[in-house]
Order: structure tokens, then sequence, then C-alpha cells
């Protein structure tokens, strides 16, 4: 049975930096799952610093929307996917609904969890949006509370989860 691996916190946290040295840390192959469209300029910009700062033995598939399914054909034994937020952002401009959204998070949780033997490795980074203001508009305020529920079966999931606060993570479990 894979591990799941659970990282979150704030934008520019060092959450996907500390992701990436837990992914090195394994010592194997890793697949580097990346959400992120380019947009504009600078979403371009900045998946290009990504990928320039991504050791280049790694594996990278790019891939918005079917994320259970390149867990699931990934073939190293240690995967990282940068970012569960996105890929909920995708979803729903994808227009998929809220119970469409959970079901495929419970799909990619049991697809880390069915990978290979115990050195599997499937860490998730995605952002904690919940400590700030109530967004002001219902679109906002959607993603805000579905985004809560992803992480929340993610991290209850997870065999281990962390918080990362200016640079510094907190192990939650």
């Amino acid at each position: 049975m894979g591990q799941l691996i659970f990282v979150t916190g704030g934008a520019r946290s060092g959450k996907s930096n500390f992701a990436e040295r837990l992914a090195a840390q394994a010592g194997e192959d890793v697949t580097y799952i990346a959400t992120a469209q380019a947009f504009d300029e600078e979403m371009a910009d900045r998946i290009a610093r990504h990928r320039a700062d991504r050791p280049s033995a790694w594996h990278t598939l790019e891939e918005p929307v079917k994320v259970v399914d390149a867990v699931q054909q990934a073939q190293t034994p240690v995967i990282l996917l940068d970012c569960l937020s996105v890929w909920v952002n995708n979803l729903m401009y994808h227009d998929w609904t809220d119970t469409q959204i959970l079901a495929a998070t419970d799909e990619l949780v049991q697809a880390a969890q069915q990978r290979g033997t115990a050195n599997s490795k499937v860490i998730v980074v995605t952002n904690e949006v919940g400590f700030g203001i109530v967004p002001e508009n219902a679109l906002a305020r959607r993603y805000r509370d579905v985004l809560g529920w992803v992480n929340q079966r993610a991290a209850a999931a997870s065999e281990g989860a962390y918080l990362l606060v200016s640079g510094l993570e907190v192990r939650l479990k």
C-alpha cells in the first residue's frame, strides 16, 4: 500500500520547495504531475521557473484535469502532485459540480493508496485558503469551500501531513 503525504500552506509559504525536498529524499525516481496551465505570460514564466528548478532526471506529466489517470499511469515509486488547489480550480473551470470534484478526490486518494509497495509515495501540495477573510463573491466562496473539503479528505487519508508557514514546516501528523 502506498503512502499519501499532504503538504499545505499559504501562497509563497515554501510548500512546493518542501515537497520537492521530500520527493528527492525518497531516493527513488520521481514523477512530477503539474496541474497549472499557462493562460497568460506571467503564468508561463512561473511554470518555466518551476520546470527549471526540478531535477532533470524527474519525469514530468502536465495534466490539469485527469490527475487520477496520471497517478495511475505513473511508473515511478514517488509522485509529486503540485497542486490540488490548481486542480480544483481547473475542474471548476470545466463546470464540474462539487459532488463530482469530491468524488474525484476520493478516487485520487484511493489511487495513491493502491500504488505498488510500501515504498510508493504520492506527495500532494495544496493551498490553505481558509485563513483569510470570507470572499465577497459566490464563486470565490464556492472555491474556498470546495478546496477546504478536498484538503480535508486528502489530509485525513494521508500518512503524513505538513503545514508550511514562512518557509518553516510544522508536522501535523
